[in-house]
């Protein structure tokens, strides 16, 4: 069995990492480049870093944090927000991303995932889906959580990855920043509609929440940052309580042999 990854997310805004609940109320939660580091040392397999209000102000995300942040990894860095374009996913790669993650843009311009999957492979193309519980399944929201798009999660999930997408980072609006635990069914739902990987991410406050959504939620990695960023648990902790369950995951110290690699 794969190694189920432990990915940590940096949410941008201003040159600060922020987090909020629910995608509101954003409050301050440290240093990108200094949190980039200390992940860095501490074993997580991959970080992502979204710049969380360069869509809304329509700009790209910001090129000199990416590669402040990049400067410190030895691990994968997927970035995502303001990426409307191929010159702006090219700017991002420039700067020292791995992976590109869309979401308002894939959802306005599909056809831009086969471009961008032809120019640098699937394996770097992700999509990010932001859902929410809706009478009858899960709905697609874009610009930051803002905008309703019409489409349902699962139905979404698997055009992007007919279109090129080589992954899926999965955000429950509802439990983002609550830590409830992830929004398992939604999980589950998107796993067993596509082949590629899914990252669970939303809710994560205990061991036990990972251990239920690599399980329950069947997904291939799980994406936390609060309970990371205020070092309430540690990714050590965390590996070691999980390998305890029978969850296979990549010992700390294992980094992926040189950057740019999918750590699937």
């Amino acid at each position: 069995m794969l190694s189920k990854r432990i990915i940590a997310c940096l949410d941008v805004r201003d040159g600060a990492v922020v987090k909020g609940v629910q995608f509101e109320a954003l409050a301050r939660a440290g240093d990108p480049v200094a949190l980039a580091r200390r992940y860095n040392a501490e074993g997580i397999d991959e970080l992502v870093l979204l710049d969380v209000t360069a869509t809304l102000e329509t700009r790209r995300a910001l090129l000199e944090t990416i590669r402040a942040v990049a400067a410190e990894l030895f691990i994968p860095l997927a970035v995502g927000g303001g990426i409307r374009s191929e010159d702006d996913a090219a700017a991002v790669m420039d700067a020292g991303a791995d992976k590109i993650s869309l979401n308002s843009a894939a959802l306005a311009s599909p056809a831009l995932l086969t471009a961008l999957a032809r120019r640098y492979g699937s394996q770097a193309v992700v999509v990010a889906i932001d859902a929410k519980r809706a009478a009858h399944g899960y709905a697609v929201y874009a610009r930051s959580g803002t905008a309703a798009s019409g489409r349902d999660a699962v139905e979404w999930a698997h055009e992007a990855e007919s279109r090129g997408a080589g992954e899926i980072l999965l955000t429950s609006i509802d439990r983002d920043g609550t830590r409830a635990g992830f929004e398992c069914a939604l999980t589950a739902a998107v796993s067993d509609a596509v082949q590629i990987p899914v990252i669970a991410s939303g809710g994560a406050g205990s061991f036990e929440h990972f251990e239920d959504v690599f399980t329950r939620g069947r997904a291939d990695a799980a994406l936390a940052a609060s309970v990371f960023h205020f070092a309430e648990h540690s990714v050590a902790a965390l590996k070691s309580w999980l390998a305890g369950r029978g969850i296979p995951v990549r010992p700390v110290g294992l980094t992926p042999s040189g950057r740019g690699n999918d750590a699937c």
